[in-house]
């Protein structure tokens, strides 16, 4: 039994598969029923992102997070909608500032119109989050403040770069735990808040969700590099052709500043350089792909993946919980 196939998540419980299958067509219709407009272009244009599909990860993580209370309550799938919406709106941004051409397989919205519809239709996109958070109480209006907070800063930071004297690693894993730990960590929270799951339980899983969305993130970045377009959905060595130090690049410039590999050092003056020709974006690609670093930060990953998985020690055992461990090992198999 599968629940989401991106990830190849086994549910060992027909009941559990059940539920969450249902809350996932659920948070699609509510996705589709959120980026209607009255504007027959903005619709397309919301729905974009939305009908090219995607892991729906946070979703699937909000579920789970409700079999810990109440799974039927109401406020479950909107909250899902709210984070998934979020995330959505957050791409269409990033896809401007990146001048990436693909996402999830088919044209960007920047590609397919222009930066000026991509950034006013993730806009639209936070304001439908933020309408259906108004219903849910000013509990959550603050959860979801509080985390956008967080991811915008997070993405300053990334902009801004490490001030002087900080250690690179260190800077980019702030930037990646707000960028992208923080919605994962609320995927977590909404799921058990909205179910009325016990406090105990709901800072259990918020934890959880910051931890595996900085293993997720890592992952991204290594199938960032490693990957082809068929698995990522979208151009292999985007964050190289941008100049965006990920973690394998930090990785790199400290090992060729450490020890000054003739090899190494070439290769950091090559990423630092122009990588907008094909040619040498290629072979910037070709050298990472080879690189110790690379490995280094699949190990990374898995070291993540698995202080998420021990943060649920003390949940009682149930299927959910499995699934929940199941989901780390997961997002580590997107890595190899």
């Amino acid at each position: 039994m599968t629940v989401v196939e991106p990830f190849g998540l086994n549910v060992r419980d027909q009941a559990l598969e059940a539920d969450v299958q249902a809350g996932l067509a659920a948070v699609e219709a509510g996705l589709l029923d959120a980026t209607k407009s009255e504007v027959p272009f903005i619709t397309e244009a919301a729905q974009h992102l939305v009908r090219a599909g995607g892991k729906r990860f946070r979703p699937l993580l909000v579920m789970l997070a409700a079999q810990f209370g109440d799974p039927y309550a109401p406020g479950v799938v909107p909250s899902a909608v709210v984070v998934e919406l979020t995330h959505l709106a957050t791409l269409y941004h990033d896809d401007v500032m990146d001048e990436a051409d693909v996402r999830r397989g088919v044209a960007s919205a920047n590609a397919r119109w222009d930066n000026s519809v991509a950034v006013l239709t993730g806009d639209f996109l936070f304001a439908r989050a933020s309408h259906i958070l108004a219903d849910l109480g000013p509990e959550a209006v603050r959860i979801q403040a509080e985390a956008f907070e967080r991811l915008v800063t997070g993405q300053i930071l990334e902009t801004a770069g490490p001030r002087d004297g900080r250690d690179p690693v260190s800077h980019y894993l702030d930037v990646i735990a707000g960028k992208t730990g923080s919605l994962i960590a609320v995927s977590g929270r909404f799921g058990a808040m909205m179910s009325g799951a016990d406090e105990t339980v709901v800072n259990i899983l918020t934890q959880y969700g910051e931890r595996l969305g900085t293993a997720f993130q890592l992952a991204d970045d290594v199938l960032d590099i490693a990957s082809d377009s068929h698995e990522s959905g979208k151009t292999p060595g985007t964050d190289l052709r941008e100049g965006i130090p990920t973690l394998p690049v930090l990785r790199l410039r400290a090992q060729a500043a450490e020890h000054g590999s003739p090899d190494d050092l070439a290769l950091v003056e090559l990423l630092s350089g122009d990588l907008t020709d094909d040619a040498r974006h290629a072979e910037a690609l070709r050298l990472m792909r080879a690189h110790p670093a690379l490995e280094q930060v699949r190990q990374d990953t898995v070291r993540y993946a698995e202080e998420a998985r021990a943060s649920l020690a003390p949940l009682p055992e149930c299927f959910a919980k499995t699934a929940l461990e199941e989901l780390c090992g997961a997002v580590v198999h997107r890595v190899g």
